[in-house]
């Protein structure tokens, strides 16, 4: 005899070979179809509006995304016809501080900005001496962090350029024309997820910490500043300080980490000398820049990366030129509210000051200006 058990077990297709399940029946509600797309189109747009004003009320404005499309979209440019063009490679500093409608107005030219933030611009460097199609001006920002630990936050940058599909060219000149000019939650730091992570929840071993908040607003060109409630936000400038501070206060390195520092040093140095020597064979003038960094942040680098074991050595062994803010009066006193980067106002007088340095003490040898 079969148990209670087997006789309450559900018949599946095994069980009967040969044997077509049935087919489940629901009945669909006698709905208006149009009504009930109207009440879901109207959610929608409630709830988007919603999500929007929020943001808006936190003092967010729409930009374009600084993502690795629109990245490519300017490199793109030196090999479009622009490849005499001054071209600007580096860290956030130089996408932060140099501000290309200065720069335009200093030289009639408007340069191309390629800098990245979190991101060392070796590759950068490398890929240019590569492209036979660039032919201009060269201005290398060295955030000493970031360019002699080889830190690159946007990895992968350079297969994504080499690898990129139409259909990624498309979506992203259909977000800029769409989407990202009138939509001010349209940013990564105001995704939901992204909301939902910064939660005060309990922490997890491995996912302590806070990443970078949103910075700046940017332009269709890569131009890109301060965004204001750095400046007049004091919670949320306190806040993007304490970020960077998470890097400033560890303890020192063992003799296997220090080791292991020097090496990346040594190798990210002899890289870049090898790369400007073969631009110094093109005829490429090129120029290193030190931007400010204050306060706190500078202390963590004159202390992890002081002057005299990195820049100095890189200008030397590099053979290079290079302008370090410390030499120059008329690039110190500029407003950094988290110690890093420039209000956009202070940036506009700081390009114009760099640019007169420039032009000065470096112009380039075939009488073009930068």
């Amino acid at each position: 005899m079969r148990s209670s058990t087997s006789n309450s077990r559900r018949l599946t297709a095994a069980d009967r070979p040969g044997v077509a399940q049935p087919v489940p029946t629901r009945d669909v509600p006698d709905r208006s179809w149009l009504s009930m797309l109207l009440c879901a189109l109207l959610l929608a747009v409630i709830l988007t509006g919603g999500w929007e004003y929020y943001w808006r009320a936190f003092g967010a404005v729409p930009g374009i995304r600084d993502d690795d499309a629109l990245w490519a979209r300017q490199r793109r440019r030196i090999d479009d016809g622009e490849g005499n063009a001054t071209v600007l490679i580096g860290a956030s500093r130089t996408f932060f501080d140099v501000q290309l409608s200065t720069w335009e107005r200093m030289s009639g030219r408007r340069p191309i900005q390629l800098a990245l933030d979190g991101t060392s611009p070796l590759f950068a460097l490398e890929d240019l001496a590569n492209d036979p199609s660039f032919t201009g001006r060269l201005l290398i920002g060295v955030a000493p962090d970031i360019f002699f630990s080889g830190f690159e936050y946007r990895a992968g940058l350079g297969r994504y350029v080499r690898k990129e599909s139409p259909s990624q060219r498309v979506g992203k000149i259909l977000s800029m024309h769409l989407l990202e000019p009138w939509l001010a939650f349209y940013d990564p730091d105001f995704a939901l997820f992204t909301v939902l992570r910064r939660q005060p929840l309990p922490e997890r071993q491995g996912l302590s910490g806070h990443s970078v908040r949103k910075l700046s607003i940017t332009e269709a060109d890569r131009n890109n500043y301060m965004w204001s409630k750095i400046e007049t936000d004091s919670s949320y400038r306190t806040l993007v300080r304490s970020i960077w501070a998470e890097d400033f206060y560890g303890p020192p390195p063992t003799p296997q980490e220090a080791a292991e520092n020097q090496r990346i040093l040594d190798e990210q140095i002899k890289r870049t000398a090898v790369v400007v020597a073969r631009l110094r064979a093109r005829n490429i003038p090129l120029i290193f820049v030190r931007d400010p960094s204050t306060a706190d942040y500078l202390a963590f680098e004159d202390r992890n990366f002081p002057r005299k074991s990195t820049w100095d050595v890189l200008l030397a062994t590099a053979r290079a030129h290079g302008i370090h803010f410390q030499d120059y009066p008329e690039l110190q006193g500029y407003d950094l509210p988290e110690w890093s980067h420039m209000t956009r106002a202070s940036a506009e007088r700081y390009t114009d000051a760099l640019y007169r340095i420039i032009e000065r003490n470096y112009p380039p040898s075939d009488g073009a200006r930068w």
